[in-house]
């Protein structure tokens, strides 16, 4: 089949993006289209695949987004803002409220980050500490800045459902090796947490967060929007940062401009820029993607976001 997208990013989470609204296609197809376009190794490449797809519950339009793995995932805020930004052009709107598969998130454009980057705000929540929606099978009704009783590490960790599970740990230095062996132990589904999680260990400098995430159903990623919500609100939780300020949330993607509130809401300003429309033809049989036809390059975007990181144009 062929099929028509956009390759986005959202603080470096870069996915392709397909307008689902009028495909009528089941699960287990979308899981071989998420295969096929987000293998690095394949034409496209991609940390997943996001669909814009019909809202629900009153909501204007909604997302879906599976994992490189074909895996579903719950929610991703940074790629929700590319979806929320591909729904208000498709909509005319300027902020709605958009459905996820278990939770809503409302959305809305808001103010650039920097010259000629589209910005979209998004806010979610409540998010839950409780260790049942996190997936943790432990005694403990919740776990912040505690250790985890079974897990092969030490440290102390804070748990937090975006709905998608995250578990959290502040560290004085990053360690990617042992970032990437507790995230492969939780990726093998343990007993202890079955339905996988995702990793963060995260460091805080004059009031800013740097987070480095092992996701779940992708592995080591320069970013993880949810993982950036569930540190500012762990960093919160733990008095590191105060409730309700706007703080500077880096990855090595990018950043975001976040806060979150004692009553578990978490709010997200951050880039969702277009780099270019396509298409491409998919073996479904064998969740493969063949040669791309490039339709649109938006070099003017993709600048623009180089030069709010001060990288030279490619």
């Amino acid at each position: 089949m062929q099929i028509d997208f956009i390759k986005c990013q959202g603080s470096g989470n870069d996915f392709p993006l397909i307008d689902g609204r009028a495909l009528a296609l089941d699960d287990a197809t979308w899981s071989a289209i998420a295969i096929a376009l987000a293998d690095r190794a394949g034409p496209v490449g991609g940390d997943g695949l996001l669909v814009l797809v019909e809202g629900n519950g009153g909501a204007a339009f909604g997302q879906r987004m599976w994992n490189p793995d074909g895996s579903e995932s719950e929610t991703c805020l940074n790629g929700l803002r590319c979806v929320a930004r591909l729904g208000f052009e498709a909509t005319g709107l300027v902020e709605a409220r958009v459905s996820l598969p278990t939770s809503t998130a409302d959305a809305a454009i808001a103010d650039p980050l920097a010259p000629g980057v589209v910005t979209i705000r998004t806010d979610v929540g409540p998010v839950s500490t409780r260790t049942a929606d996190v997936g943790l099978r432990i005694d403990a009704p919740e776990l912040i800045d505690s250790a985890i009783p079974g897990l092969p590490s030490d440290r102390r960790f804070t748990a937090v459902a975006m709905p998608n599970p995250h578990l959290v740990t502040f560290v004085d230095t990053l360690d990617e090796a042992e970032l990437v062996a507790l995230g492969d132990w939780c990726e093998a589904a343990p007993p202890l947490i079955p339905g996988r999680a995702n990793v963060s260990f995260v460091t805080v400098d004059h009031g800013e967060l740097f987070v480095r995430t092992y996701e779940r159903g992708v592995g080591l990623t320069d970013s993880c929007g949810s993982a950036m919500g569930a540190s500012v609100f762990a960093a919160g939780l733990t008095g590191r940062i105060g409730f309700g300020a706007p703080v500077t949330v880096r990855n090595r993607g990018g950043r975001v401009v976040a806060s979150a509130s004692q009553d578990a809401r978490i709010a997200i300003a951050g880039n969702a820029s277009f780099d270019y429309d396509a298409s491409v033809e998919i073996d479904l049989a064998n969740a493969t993607a063949g040669p791309v036809t490039l339709r649109r390059r938006r070099d003017d975007e993709i600048f623009a976001w180089q030069a709010a990181l001060g990288t030279p144009p490619d």
